[in-house]
């Protein structure tokens, strides 16, 4: 047995919300281990061998040994042995250590480390929720934090994202003080409210977070698992993450989510970078710490009663067990259709069935603080298992309308996707097009040597597209069609309105002919050094294996660059009460320094219409507003125009896949 030196000991004095970690609530270098207060010896097997302290995220090297995340990857940028044996050694070679081990250590007893108001003790898995939920010290320092005058996201940034109006023509609806910095561009949710005594505008109480999240590869190609927009060279400007694909390595860690601003990775700033070097600084292969802006929503509105006639109702559950390790009595699943935790049934006799207040098909929006609206039954059961007496659900509720028409899921519109030809417009500035015919006489079976994805019934309804031209066939040689390239036409029959079967039944008939004649067209950037950094990446990563094609798709600046005419639309019907904001921020808009720009949508706030009805994300592209086109407006009229629906309004949208990291 060891004993363990206390690492850092800490009272409230000098303590402040920005520099005290949200995980052991002590102060220390981002990149440094957690640092705990333990009441006990702990077993030699236990310890790090680097920092000679209880292991924090144990890491298992091939040889044996096992050290902390943090300091194996700090000794490893000096060094590349094993710091015990001295055999070679690299981070990527390293595996996380069992479960057995990780329970172990969660077990151990910590004190809380604000003892000298708070001298809780507790296993060590139980301190970060007891710092958020019942420590004095930690609930002051927050509420401090909260109190005083929140910075924009430009100070925090640094910069004004390229592509948004100056905060005047954006606001100029809007009450406004010289005194007072300009609000967050482009949002349309109130940003001011009034004060009844002096009539001076405050800041809104919507509140946003910068926060560190450290993702971890095991394996150097594996995907996070982050769809994401945005980028220097598009009207949005930052880099934004469209949806977490599920159980990848960013659902699992839960931490993120859809909306969130991704400022710096790996301390490199992604503030002033076009899209696809942002995809390189993403596609690092080990730990990525990633320094996210995440949108909280309204702090003063109370979204436990929050009821919107689309989605459901958001209600707060807290059940109190007798003892830790009491069962709730509750069974999770997750569906095929929509990502989330959902209650399947609550056991009869059990903690939640007798509180009555849960009820089945419930979805599980938060559990104890932790987010869980992209999260999965095991990570969900995990926090109960990891919780004191209290455990706290957020849950979302289907109207009974919803519940009796289709259980909860929302019913598939009619036309959800349309062609809508009437709304024509340019690509946003810095991209465009070229149409491309290629003429080929070839033998009967010989192959054109090409792989096909998309199609108009898959999910993002996008036309069909290359996904890579094998080194055999005879487009090859010709060297005119490019992976990515949109198909057009074959043989003079129209590909653009085809499904993927559809699509491909043409294109064997067709290629069996001597004469092949096909057209494409080309998206571009204006930035050539783009072209040839994405050109670069997909020499990098071949999609010579099938399922690799297939899965393949263009990076989202690519479809940026597409006519009109290829673009599918959507229509998202939101409903809210008068009261409320519809819950997003647009970019865009004419301006006179860079012409007309497509609208998009930037930010969707939590606890908003916008957030619960789910279809809506950032980056799509609104082309009108209960059918009347946004081509030729400003930012400062379609504010307007969308704060006087009181209570419905008719969104149409084109919506891309982000690209993948």
């Amino acid at each position: 047995m060891a004993a363990t030196e206390t690492k850092a000991g800490s009272s409230s004095g000098g303590l402040s919300w920005a520099r005290v970690c949200k995980e052991c609530g002590q102060q220390h270098e981002g990149l440094e281990s957690h640092l705990y207060e333990y009441q006990d010896d702990v077993d030699d097997e236990l310890m790090c061998h680097i920092c000679l302290q209880p292991l924090i995220r144990p890491m298992d090297t091939p040889c044996g040994h096992t050290y902390c995340f943090h300091c194996l990857s700090n000794f490893l940028k000096e060094q590349d042995f094993c710091p015990v044996d001295r055999q070679r050694l690299q981070l990527h070679q390293c595996r996380p250590s069992s479960l057995l081990v990780k329970n172990l250590l969660d077990k151990l007893v910590v004190i809380c480390p604000h003892s000298s108001e708070c001298q809780q003790k507790m296993q060590r898995c139980e301190l970060q929720p007891h710092l958020h939920n019942r420590c004095p010290v930690f609930r002051r320092l927050k509420e401090e934090a909260e109190r005083r005058k929140r910075p924009s996201w430009n100070e925090i940034k640094g910069r004004k994202g390229d592509g948004e109006a100056p905060g005047d023509a954006k606001h100029s609806s809007l009450p406004r003080n010289p005194t007072r910095e300009a609000p967050e561009p482009g949002m349309i949710n109130p940003a001011f409210e009034e004060n009844e005594d002096d009539n001076t505008p405050l800041r809104s109480s919507l509140v946003a977070e910068a926060n560190v999240v450290e993702l971890y590869r095991e394996e150097p190609e594996e995907e996070l698992g982050l769809r994401i927009v945005g980028g220097k060279d598009t009207p949005l400007g930052n880099i934004v993450i469209q949806e977490i694909v599920r159980d990848s390595i960013a659902a699992r860690d839960g931490r993120l989510a859809p909306g969130d601003h991704i400022l710096e990775v790996n301390d490199v700033s992604l503030g002033l970078v076009p899209h696809t070097r942002a995809i390189v600084v993403l596609r690092q292969p080990s730990l990525l710490r990633l320094t996210v802006m995440q949108e909280k929503g309204f702090k003063t509105r109370d979204t436990s009663s929050t009821s919107n006639n689309n989605p459901g109702t958001v209600l707060q559950v807290t059940l109190m067990k007798s003892q830790r390790s009491e069962a709730l009595g509750i069974k999770l699943i997750r569906k095929s259709e929509e990502s989330g935790v959902f209650i399947l049934d609550l056991l009869s006799g059990g903690l939640a069935a007798k509180d009555g207040k849960l009820r089945n098909n419930d979805k599980v929006l938060a559990i104890n603080g932790h987010d869980l609206r992209h999260g999965t039954p095991e990570s969900a059961a995990q926090i109960i298992q990891g919780s004191e007496v209290r455990v706290n659900f957020v849950v979302m509720r289907a109207t009974e309308s919803q519940e009796e028409g289709g259980r909860g899921v929302r019913r598939p519109e009619p036309q959800y996707f349309r062609r809508r030809s009437e709304y024509m417009k340019e690509p946003p500035g810095g991209f465009s097009s070229q149409e491309k015919t290629v003429s080929l006489k070839k033998e009967p079976r010989q192959s054109l040597g090409i792989t096909i994805a998309g199609g108009r019934d898959c999910r993002s309804r996008l036309p069909v597209y290359i996904t890579s031209v094998q080194p055999v066939g005879c487009l090859h040689r010709d060297g005119t069609i490019k992976r990515g390239d949109v198909l057009l036409s074959i043989n003079g029959i129209d590909l653009t309105q085809l499904t993927y079967n559809e699509a491909v039944s043409v294109m064997k008939a067709q290629t069996a002919q001597s004469q092949v004649v096909l057209r494409v067209i080309q998206t571009l950037s204006e930035d050539n050094e783009e072209d040839k950094e994405a050109a670069s990446m997909d020499e990098m990563n071949p999609a010579d294996d099938r399922d690799d094609a297939l899965n393949w798709t263009p990076f989202w600046t690519r479809w940026l660059g597409l006519p009109s005419h290829l673009h599918w639309c959507r229509d998202i019907v939101l409903q809210k009460t008068n009261n409320e904001s519809w819950g997003f921020s647009i970019v865009g808009g004419y301006e006179e320094s860079r012409g007309q720009q497509p609208f998009f949508i930037k930010t969707i706030v939590p606890g908003t219409p916008a957030h619960f009805d789910g279809r809506l994300k950032c980056g799509d592209e609104i082309v009108a507003v209960n059918g009347a086109t946004t081509v030729g407006m400003n930012n400062s009229s379609l504010i307007p125009m969308l704060k006087l629906q009181k209570n419905k309004v008719t969104l149409t949208v084109v919506s891309w896949p982000g690209t993948l990291v």
